[in-house]
């Protein structure tokens, strides 16, 4: 059992929380045939799970090289000026980007740490002279690329 600041979450929440990170597109019959409850039991607790905000959205993950994206990169970057607005023009920048699928704000040497998909070299070339460096003045931009992925996971149960 879990004890979160609203909700207090069962043997079954978890279970059902589990089940959704392995396979999002199962049926409520299997979800509840899996945990031992009724259909509408079932229904009612995921719904649950979902207005309280433990399930914020159930997705496809695609797999990126069949569609074309070969590289991952990570792009770090210090920014010099450490102005509000120039900071909210660049995060509003980095969530309009495709290219990018999670953008972090981090303590240390960076300020931030960008997860970045592009088709080859020459897309990433693009990414990164036209489309980041021009609006970042005088920062510090290093990118590495992912020669292979361990891990690669959404699951938190």
């Amino acid at each position: 059992m879990i004890k979160t600041s609203a909700s207090t979450l069962d043997e079954i929440d978890l279970a059902l929380l589990k089940l959704l990170q392995e396979n999002g597109n199962s049926s409520n019959a299997d979800l509840a045939r899996q945990v031992h409850l009724s259909q509408p039991a079932t229904s009612a607790r995921v719904k649950r799970l979902q207005d309280e905000g433990f399930i914020e959205r159930i997705v496809a993950v695609l797999n990126r090289e069949k569609l074309g994206f070969d590289l991952v990169c990570l792009v770090q970057i210090a920014m010099q000026l450490h102005q509000r607005e120039q900071e909210e023009k660049f995060r509003a920048a980095v969530i309009a980007m495709p290219e990018v699928l999670e953008c972090f704000h981090v303590t240390g040497e960076h300020d931030y740490v960008l997860k970045v998909v592009v088709r080859d070299r020459q897309h990433l070339e693009q990414f990164v002279n036209v489309q980041l460096t021009p609006m970042l003045d005088k920062a510090h931009i290093q990118t590495s690329l992912v020669l292979s992925e361990i891990k690669s996971t959404s699951s938190l149960l």
